[in-house]
């Protein structure tokens, strides 16, 4: 029986809704896309929807289904439904993917014939798990292309087939051996909650259409970030029904570098049949100016089904536009800024600084310091605590201290030379034994010595990394600024970091520390590396200040958070957008986007002349997207919704110049044939700017 009062409840939250939300709460049947611009309302539809068919439409807790990404996201939706619902004796499966998965799992794992007491192992242990079974390759490259494998759907031989070259054929051999052994001793990772979940939904038709009929209505919250393997276990869910209701937005799918397919909620009616699109439009978290410039930035993409968001806040401040000489100057305006609002009474929790390139964080965090503006770092560490940067930090101290054994134990194999655990803890050992330290041991003992403690092998690798670190000493002593060049030379840092999945980032914060290095060379001439060291170290140590905290983040980080006022800096071109091989524009100015939308009341969009890139301090472009935002004039311009014709001169990022020869569909693309100086190529449209 319906509980009225709830019905009454529910009935009530409707009526505040606009005729847009209140459409989506009432469409109950077929396939639904809710395209959810930012800021419009989207948790409160999807909870008034799901109070709806329970409440008044009378469908049975039971037999709806709810999922999310994060937990905090499902603990939000829950308290929210569950306060119009009332009556919550048996409440709707609202979670994320994954725990859906394992819940599945929990009652169908026999069909595999493994027991339901399974473990789930986090990401910890399986990198261990893999770096037991392989000491060749990064264990971070390994373990990220497994899960690649998985979400695919690919079984290692399946890998192997595949594998060109050698490096990935140890990956597939690795990937065989690490399932064999969550096999072995019945535990299951994060990807396989959803693998093994849709591999016994697609094996067994009968169990795919009882689980399907279990839940009849579906919804789907932040779809744009769905992947392949998510979608099709919502396929497999929806067999016997298509009430299928997803919630997202195209203009804020940021993640495909994390494997989410953006043709997903682009290709929704392609997918699901005979499907609506309700498009909420009304913005009720920024002011006009702000959502002004967010509408024209993004209708410069092609790649999208298209919305205009309506400022519901009025008139506000026009958008910030800074101009600096260099990032030290960019900071320090900012946290003027920052320090005026402040002082104003405004809560620094209600300010945000965002940036697209992490190693942007390293200016910013010693300007806020000085400053004595307290923040927090989300999402992420603080720059002198990330690994990359603690690893140079430990050569330059012992290139300065060769007797520093933390430091010594830190780097003498990074990048890898052969020297693992017990290696170093039996030289540990002879070095305690004789009163000094691992450095000064390998320096003064001689080869045949260290022969009997040690492989051969390992004797050698150590006397020439012992040489190689007085070298550097001496080149420290000759010349401060041309020493940085020579360990960056030397060792090799950035090798360690090329291989892995988030490596870019890494080296480029490599990159902004060695500039770093030269500039401060720069101003302090006479400078030592004992002094450099001891500066850095109160940057990164000072103790947190008392009070209330300002945020700073990646754009990434900040997605679906808002704040009073929102500062964004590195707006040029080689950081936002974030040029070279791999980065789609458009996503890209999907993040500018999103950046700007995260801002209620103010935006501060920052741009230098100058900034650190690749370790040396370069002279930048301002940002296409301010040009694209109507912020301001720029000799960088990308036409909105541009059209090819025939005889078109565009440009490839790889191929340069070319003249479109013919023009043609493929799927909701366009594909060109293109003429580069005689090669002629087809090429989707969307990956060439007229010029």
């Amino acid at each position: 029986m319906i509980n009225k009062e709830a019905k009454n409840k529910t009935q009530q939250a409707i009526s505040k809704l606009n005729k847009a939300q209140q459409e989506a709460v009432r469409q109950i049947n077929g396939p639904i896309l809710i395209l959810a611009g930012a800021g419009s309302g989207k948790t409160t539809t999807i909870t008034t929807r799901l109070a709806y068919l329970l409440k008044v439409v009378g469908i049975p807790a039971a037999n709806t289904l709810t999922l999310t990404f994060t937990n905090k996201a499902a603990l939000e939706m829950r308290e929210r439904a569950l306060n119009m619902i009332e009556d919550n004796t048996y409440p709707p499966l609202l979670c994320t993917f994954h725990k859906f998965g394992l819940l599945f799992l929990k009652f169908n794992i026999h069909l595999l014939q493994r027991k339901n007491n399974f473990v789930v192992i986090d990401t910890d242990d399986k990198k261990k798990i893999i770096k037991k079974l392989n000491n060749e390759l990064p264990t971070a490259l390994i373990a990220s292309e497994i899960s690649k494998y998985k979400n695919s759907l690919l079984s290692p031989d399946q890998v192997y087939k595949q594998a060109e070259f050698y490096n990935y054929q140890v990956i597939a051999k690795v990937y065989e051996e690490y399932e064999n052994y969550l096999l072995n001793n019945n535990l299951v990772d994060f990807d396989d909650l959803l693998a093994i979940t849709y591999k016994i939904l697609d094996n067994n038709e009968e169990l795919a259409i009882k689980t399907s009929q279990k839940y009849q209505y579906i919804m789907i919250d932040e779809y744009q970030d769905t992947n392949e393997l998510q979608l099709k276990l919502i396929q497999k869910l929806c067999l016997t029904h298509n009430n299928i209701c997803v919630v997202g937005d195209d203009d804020q799918s940021i993640y495909g570098w994390r494997g989410a397919h953006i043709r997903n909620i682009l290709e929704f009616d392609q997918d699901f049949k005979e499907s609506k699109i309700i498009k909420l439009q009304e913005n009720y978290r920024s002011k006009h100016p702000i959502i002004e410039a967010a509408n024209s930035l993004i209708q410069h993409n092609r790649s999208r089904l298209g919305k205009k968001l309506i400022s519901t806040r009025g008139r506000g401040d026009e958008i910030t536009i800074l101009y600096s000489d260099n990032e030290n100057e960019e900071t320090k305006k900012i946290t003027q800024i920052i320090a005026k609002l402040i002082d104003s009474g405004t809560k620094p929790k209600n300010i945000a600084v965002l940036y697209r390139v992490n190693a942007l964080s390293r200016a910013l965090e010693d300007g806020l310091n000085r400053s004595n503006i307290s923040y927090r770092l989300v999402g992420g560490l603080k720059f002198y605590d990330r690994a990359e940067i603690k690893d140079i930090i430990s050569y330059l101290r012992l290139t300065t201290n060769m007797h520093d054994d933390f430091s010594f134990k830190r780097v003498v194999n990074k990048p890898k030379r052969g020297i693992g655990k017990a290696t170093l803890d039996k030289l540990e050992l002879a070095a305690l034994q004789n009163g000094i330290s691992i450095f000064g041991y390998i320096d003064q003992t001689d080869n045949k010595t260290l022969e009997s403690i040690v492989k051969a092998k390992n004797t050698k690798t150590l006397k020439q990394f012992i040489d190689d670190i007085k070298d550097a000493r001496r080149a420290s002593q000759q010349s401060i600024y041309q020493f940085i060049d020579y360990v960056e030379d030397k060792f090799h840092l950035k090798e360690i970091y090329s291989n892995l999945p988030d490596g870019q980032d890494k080296i480029l914060n490599l990159d902004e520390f060695f500039g770093m290095f030269r500039e401060y060379v720069k101003e302090y001439p006479q400078t030592t590396l004992d002094e450099f060291l001891n500066d850095i170290a109160l940057q990164s140590d000072q103790d947190e200040i008392e009070g209330d905290s300002i945020y700073i983040m990646s754009i990434h980080a900040a997605k679906g958070l808002e704040f009073d006022h929102v500062f964004t800096i590195g707006l040029e071109e080689g950081f936002l957008p974030l040029l070279g091989d791999g980065n789609d524009l458009e996503e890209e100015r999907r993040l500018g986007y999103v950046a700007f939308t995260r801002a209620r009341d103010t935006l501060t969009l920052s741009h230098s002349q100058s900034r650190f890139y690749k370790g040396r301090r370069s002279e930048l472009l301002k940002s296409r997207f301010l040009n694209e935002a109507g912020l301001c004039k720029g000799s960088l311009i990308i036409e909105k919704n541009q059209m090819f014709k025939k005889g078109d001169l565009v440009r490839h990022k790889i191929f340069g110049a070319g003249r479109i020869l013919s023009i043609s569909a493929s799927g909701r693309e366009t594909k060109l044939k293109i003429n580069f100086s005689g090669n002629h190529r087809d090429i989707l449209a969307s990956f060439v700017e007229k010029l």
